[in-house]
């Protein structure tokens, strides 16, 4: 085909159209042809060279789009497409389809890693027709100075797939997409850029568009209705955890084919899969956790319908593409309608009837606080690392890198937000990623505190519309649609609202019991810290390397998460912030006899043990100030209970007390160190003992109070630690 000029007559842009739809057809075979809304998208890119938004439901066909412009821009000897996508995995099926077609694709991803030079050398060679990208690879810097100038100079189409991702007022905001209005930039011009997302309301759009247009005018935006005629949806409020376990495992057989359970935490996943397969269903657990061999063999597992659902948290996320899929449950309510409507969006798209059902919990909420806590950082935060960054320098001033870790040391947040923050102001241009970490640029910075302050605002908005989705006596879909601005009002006629509830509540007493029998089984494993972190002599501590093995703890116990569904529902009313100081709950502390005797029981156990793990032979408490009461009540209950001397105290040092941290672990360990001490007759006590101590303490989120306080009775003589504790933070 001859290079397709501007402004063609009519007759011109009808040949481009047949063309298409030749194309489509060996994509998708038999006497497919393309719908008006997807010839307005190509058109669009191939004859006018234009940049385009279009916001359209999952299994639209988006990735028709661009596979059929690829390969008309290709024949018209146009560069090699760039796409841009957080899941290439599960793109597989879409690179076999385009090769029917004739198109070579290829990836560069943090999975093929060996494979990037020959990559690289096949798009060099004009041999590659379509290259996928995760948005991870536009700041790699090896990537980004050497790959992404010459594939900006030479892309035919660039493809930015999720593209709600870019705006920070989408759900789902990724500092990575960022990027790629360096790129927008610096694409050659009438190099025609294509945005596709299924989930954007018109903020999100606007913001899109905006960005688009970077240095190509403006931007075309095609919407059309996000609307799922076969999805219907429904609530069911069923109280406890128990009850929506019960039901689930009652009624599981009644949804039509497969699916998926969606779940809020990683914790929550392995207990529903947990007790799923013991009430002899075929079900996978899918969550950040999972390996990627095991998550493609899930993913493999659901597409076949060999299990019954995938057991999964937001991990099983944009992209994944199975037109049959039965039904979408939640157990427990994601933050935002958007963020829900997509997720049930991958049911029903070539069926025509799925099941949507949300089965909320009032733990949902204490669930949501928790990870608003990886906004954006308050600006004293922001500084601090950007003069961190700033004072590390060689002699003659030039920068030196510092890694995330040593990063760490110096700055006292969590290592997720720190890592996002600093994309951010990568992207604002007032650090760089290098070899060895980042470095300032020394470029003027502000701290747009307005726009940070309005997008938490409208988080807390899209949780109380989550909260008023639940509860909306109102047609559900039309509640939805109107989240995503999505056309006029009307009911669907499908959802429990509107046609009323298809699905019973109840759940059978033998569910029921099996349930509470499953969530009320007390007790996990708390993994010892073994190694310091890195860079702790910038805060001023002389530790580093390994922690000498005469100074750990042994693995310790837990009696619950608080992510969890189960004991975590009790233990959060317990140990919630302004929560009264309270003995321990006689309930409480038999859970925790129950998990002393499990332990004692189980591999690993005390009998037969060396003296680093052996059956306590005393018991030794933490000082607390928010929950004092409870830890002694706590302690005094397991001595009195398994007939063992309670030895005393780790007190605090004199003193002012110093702040708390709950970010890293080099901060933490900053604020612990120095904080304990011994007295006398603890330590007394300790040098006499043949047995490891049972080290109780109310919770623990680092570990690094648990290694803090273990180092110091074995330092004082005690043959070993045992930590136990009511409550492990994730």
């Amino acid at each position: 085909m001859d290079q397709t000029p501007d402004n063609q007559s009519p007759t011109d842009r009808a040949a481009v159209r047949e063309r298409a739809d030749a194309v489509l057809r060996e994509l998708a075979g038999g006497d497919a042809r393309l719908r008006e809304d997807q010839w307005r998208a190509i058109e669009a890119l191939v004859v006018d060279r234009r940049r385009a938004l279009v916001v359209q439901r999952t299994g639209w066909g988006k990735s028709a789009v661009y596979f059929v412009a690829t390969a008309l821009l290709r024949a018209a000897g146009a560069g090699p497409t760039v796409i841009v996508s957080p899941l290439l995995a599960l793109m597989r099926n879409q690179i076999d389809s385009a090769a029917r077609a004739g198109i070579t694709a290829r990836t560069i991803n943090s999975a093929n890693a060996d494979e990037w030079e020959t990559v690289q050398a096949e798009v060099a060679a004009g041999a590659v027709d379509v290259l996928l990208v995760s948005p991870e690879r536009l700041n790699n810097p090896d990537f980004r100075d050497q790959v992404l100038p010459r594939l900006a100079a030479s892309t035919g189409l660039l493809v930015v797939d999720e593209a709600h991702c870019i705006s920070d007022w989408g759900h789902d905001f990724r500092p990575d997409y960022r990027r790629l209005r360096t790129m927008l930039a610096e694409l050659s011009p009438g190099v025609p850029v294509l945005a596709t997302t299924a989930t954007a309301n018109a903020r999100v759009s606007a913001d899109v568009a905006e960005q688009l247009g970077t240095g190509g005018g403006e931007a075309l935006v095609l919407r059309g209705p996000l609307d799922r005629e076969s999805l219907a949806l429904s609530v069911l409020p069923l109280g406890d955890p128990a009850h929506r376990l019960a039901w689930l495992a009652d009624h599981l057989p009644d949804l039509p084919g497969s699916g998926i359970v969606y779940t809020l935490t990683v914790a929550a996943a392995e207990e529903v899969t947990a007790f799923l397969r013991q009430r002899g269903f075929p079900v996978a657990s899918y969550s950040g956790r999972t390996e990627d061999v095991d998550r493609r063999s899930a993913e493999a597992d659901l597409l076949a319908n060999r299990v019954k659902a995938l057991v999964a948290t937001s991990a099983l996320g944009m992209g994944f593409d199975k037109p049959d899929l039965g039904f979408v449950v939640h157990l427990g309510s994601p933050q935002s309608p958007i963020a829900y409507y997509q997720q049930v969006g991958r049911a029903g798209r070539g069926i025509k009837r799925a099941e949507a059902l949300l089965l909320p919990g009032p733990e949902d909420q204490a669930i949501w606080r928790y990870f608003a806590g990886l906004a954006f950082p308050p600006e004293e935060q922001v500084r601090a690392t950007l003069s961190a960054l700033a004072s590390h320098t060689d002699p003659d001033g030039s920068p030196l890198p510092l890694s995330t870790p040593a990063l760490e040391a110096r700055v006292d947040l969590r290592r997720t937000r720190l890592e996002t923050m600093l994309k951010v102001l990568d992207v604002d241009g007032a650090v760089k990623r290098v070899r060895g970490g980042w470095i300032s640029t020394g470029r003027p910075w502000s701290y747009d505190s307005e726009r940070y302050a309005r997008v938490a605002e409208t988080r807390r908005a899209e949780q109380q519309s989550m909260l008023d989705y639940a509860s909306t006596t109102g047609c559900r879909m039309d509640f939805l649609r109107r989240q995503l601005d999505d056309g006029e009002s009307a009911p669907c006629g499908r959802c429990d609202n509107c046609a009323g509830a298809r699905l019973p509540v109840e759940a059978s007493a033998e569910a029921l019991d099996a349930a509470r029998a499953a969530l009320g089984r007390p007790g996990i494993e708390l993994e010892p810290r073994r190694q310091w972190p890195t860079g702790l002599a910038a805060a001023g501590i002389d530790l580093k390397g390994r922690i000498a093995p005469g100074e750990q703890s042994a693995a310790g116990r837990a009696l619950g998460r608080l992510s969890d569904i189960g004991w975590g529902t009790r233990l959060r009313s317990l140990l919630a912030p302004g929560a009264p100081d309270v003995p321990v709950p006689a309930d409480v502390l038999d859970a925790v006899v129950t998990v002393l005797a499990d332990w004692a029981r189980g591999p690993g156990g005390w009998a037969g043990a060396d003296a680093t793990s052996a059956r306590p032979a005393g018991v030794v408490t933490l000082a607390s100030r928010s929950r004092p009461q409870l830890v002694e009540s706590l302690g005094a209950g397991i001595a009195r209970v398994g007939r063992l001397p309670l030895l005393g105290r780790i007190e605090y040092t004199p003193g002012e007390p110093r702040p708390g941290s709950r970010s890293n672990s080099a901060q933490r360990l900053r604020t612990l160190h120095g904080s304990f001490e011994l007295p006398e007759q603890l330590s007394a006590a300790l040098s006499l003992l043949e047995g490891p101590v049972l080290l109780v303490d109310d919770f623990t989120d680092s570990g690094w109070t648990l290694a803090v306080a273990a180092r110091m009775l074995r330092r004082a003589g005690a043959p070993g630690v045992l930590p136990l504790v009511l409550a492990q933070q994730a």
